[in-house]
């Protein structure tokens, strides 16, 4: 009788399935609630009976930014400081406008990764627009250039120099440059 019921529970196990998923949300959005008191990883929730339609809406996307210097691009970020709707969504948004040849300088965000959504090219005026996704709610930005050659505290010329392979005198003129 034993033995039947073990073969009984050793079938009944080999034919069981796992099954695993994230669990679903408590709710479908969180609207930050800027003016809460109450400190956690990004802002509380206000109360979803109290949400508009300003909270999911930020109205600077269409406008070009002036990309009128050194580099020729201005970004516009948006994050969840300017739509509330975006709370813990983890995600953020930013809109590069470029000028005839200029560019974005090499650069990374550290708590994010970019996905390019659209890039448009103007050829009456030369200029063109990206519109980037990333995947954080601040992924903060880190320029290549700027972490080199205007570190502080500064990181030795030699050292420069060698990762680069140039001469010293490279390095200085690029550094007087910031």
């Amino acid at each position: 009788m034993a033995a039947k019921f073990f073969l009984l529970a050793l079938l009944a196990l080999s034919f069981s399935r796992a099954r695993a998923s994230d669990p679903s949300q408590l709710q479908d959005f969180c609207v930050a609630d800027r003016t809460s008191q109450v400190f956690v990883n990004g802002f509380a929730c206000k109360d979803p009976k109290t949400a508009v339609v300003e909270d999911f809406h930020f109205s600077g996307l269409h406008m070009a930014g002036n990309a009128s210097n050194k580099q020729g691009s201005a970004v516009t970020a948006v994050n969840v400081a300017h739509i509330a709707g975006l709370n813990t969504l983890g995600i953020s948004l930013a809109r590069v406008d470029y000028a005839q040849y200029g560019q974005n300088p090499p650069h990374i965000h550290p708590r994010a990764s970019e996905g390019l959504i659209h890039f448009q090219y103007n050829c009456g005026t030369k200029e063109a627009i990206a519109i980037a996704a990333l995947s954080s709610k601040n992924p903060g930005v880190i320029t290549i250039a700027n972490a080199v050659f205007a570190s502080k505290p500064s990181i030795s010329d030699d050292i420069v120099a060698k990762a680069f392979q140039v001469d010293k005198k490279i390095v200085e003129h690029i550094q007087a440059q910031f």
